[in-house]
């Protein structure tokens, strides 16, 4: 069951609006076995996005606007990307028949993720300059032209993607202290907070979380105050210097109580090994920025160590895993049997 047959009362859906799915959403909520207990905390638990059915969180977001492009009668779809996007709407494109473009910055997304595209059927077109320069294309695109535009400037994208902090309240009882995750673009802290906000209001939980965005140093105009130019990161999803739901993210950030901080490269690489051979969760670059942040902020006792903490992780780690391989040790190459095997690895 998908996004909209689950939450569907939680939607801007009508009558008209056909039924997209792919099983998105019902990712699980794992809890930490050895990352929390080291950093002292209570309870420490990781939305894995990365098993929505293109591997990241946009799917939530994208059935909502796809549906509802279809029932506004549009045939082609358009999004600008750093990747994650791309993959998302050209795939919900090609489940429902339509034509999708995608637009992203030459040279600057995952190989893994413009693969997904490709294959998918998308056309896709490079453009010089970054993230910011391709969003203000595709916008004048369908300003113009009669094409749906699914970025998350699409106020669907967000109702989508609030489904999964019904998600986290569904599966803990309450709302968690502190709600950890990345912020490139800006639209899921921004859903995030949105979700929290109407469960508590029903009275289906009873607090609400402090929302803490992690940026990369070297892309992080909202804890700069300021656009970033040229936006530098490894972490590709949320190298993006004049995020479209700035407003929405400083909301969320003020409102809960929280902060929004930046990590370096080097943290986030950090973090990237320390989850996955410390909790099995491979997990793409930007997904792992939020872990660097918590790690940071727990050391320096600004979060309570008898907190209940969700890290949203938002892709897997197959999505871009040229960063990752860079920083471990290649395998090992060698002639013998078993017990020349064995005595090399000291077993």
């Amino acid at each position: 069951m998908g996004v909209i047959a689950r939450y569907r009362e939680h939607l801007p859906i009508t009558e008209r609006t056909p039924l997209v799915d792919l099983n998105e959403g019902s990712t699980p909520l794992v809890e930490s076995r050895n990352l929390g207990p080291a950093l002292g905390l209570k309870r420490l638990l990781f939305k894995y996005e990365g098993l929505n059915p293109t591997g990241s969180f946009k799917d939530r977001g994208m059935v909502v606007a796809v549906a509802k492009a279809v029932e506004e009668g549009a045939k082609v779809l358009v999004c600008a990307s750093t990747g994650n996007t791309s993959a998302s709407a050209a795939a919900y494109a090609a489940r429902m028949r339509m034509r999708a473009i995608v637009v992203i910055p030459a040279g600057q997304i995952a190989l893994n993720k413009l693969s997904q595209a490709l294959l998918y059927g998308a056309k896709v077109v490079q453009i010089k300059g970054n993230f910011d320069a391709a969003l203000q294309t595709v916008r004048e695109l369908a300003d113009r032209y009669p094409v749906a535009l699914v970025n998350s400037v699409n106020p669907y994208r967000i109702e989508g993607q609030k489904t999964a902090a019904f998600e986290i309240v569904d599966a803990l009882g309450d709302a968690p202290d502190y709600l950890v995750l990345p912020v490139g673009n800006a639209g899921n802290i921004t859903a995030y907070w949105k979700g929290f906000r109407e469960y508590h209001e029903l009275g289906r939980c009873r607090i609400l979380p402090r929302m803490v965005g992690a940026q990369a140093e070297g892309a992080a105009p909202i804890v700069l105050g300021h656009v970033v130019e040229d936006p530098r990161t490894v972490a590709t999803a949320i190298k993006i210097g004049n995020p479209a739901s700035w407003e929405g993210a400083t909301s969320a950030r003020d409102e809960s109580g929280g902060l929004i901080e930046a990590v370096s490269d080097t943290e986030i690489l950090q973090a990237q090994i320390a989850l996955a051979s410390g909790e099995g969760l491979f997990a793409e670059p930007a997904s792992v920025a939020p872990l660097a942040l918590l790690t940071r902020l727990v050391r320096d006792g600004r979060i309570e160590r008898d907190s209940t903490t969700v890290i949203v992780l938002t892709g897997s780690g197959l999505k871009d895993p040229d960063a990752a391989l860079a920083n471990v040790e290649p395998p090992v190459e060698l002639d013998g049997d078993a017990r020349t095997l064995a005595k090399i690895l000291k077993l």
